[in-house]
């Protein structure tokens, strides 16, 4: 199957010929381009990366909480530091993750 990109509002679509028009933006089949061989493995590479990265801001998200509950719950100071420490590193980890992401979309590794 080949890899379809847009011209018009970038979608890449896994398709072995351009629909007739976008799905996305209603842009005709002549501004779809086909997208060469090593950059659509790239993509399928990138695809896999990406939802690792989406995981693991998830699982960020929920430690940020997690952690929140601790500094909440104030049993000792030692307990606070690490509670505080666990949710200021998710939440720098979750901006790691975003500028990562948009690394991969400004590169074209994202489709």
């Amino acid at each position: 199957m080949s890899k379809w990109r847009c011209g018009v509002c970038g979608i890449v679509l896994d398709v072995e010929n351009p629909p007739e028009v976008c799905p996305k933006c209603g842009a005709p089949r002549e501004k779809f381009s086909q997208i060469p061989e090593d950059q659509a493995n790239l993509i399928d590479r990138a695809r896999f990366t990406n939802s690792l990265h989406i995981e693991l801001y998830t699982l960020m998200t929920k430690i940020a909480e997690l952690a929140q509950k601790g500094i909440e719950d104030n049993l000792d100071p030692p307990c606070v530091k690490i509670f505080t420490e666990a949710k200021e590193q998710a939440l720098l980890f979750q901006q790691k993750i975003k500028a990562e992401i948009q690394g991969h979309i400004s590169k074209g590794k994202w489709g």
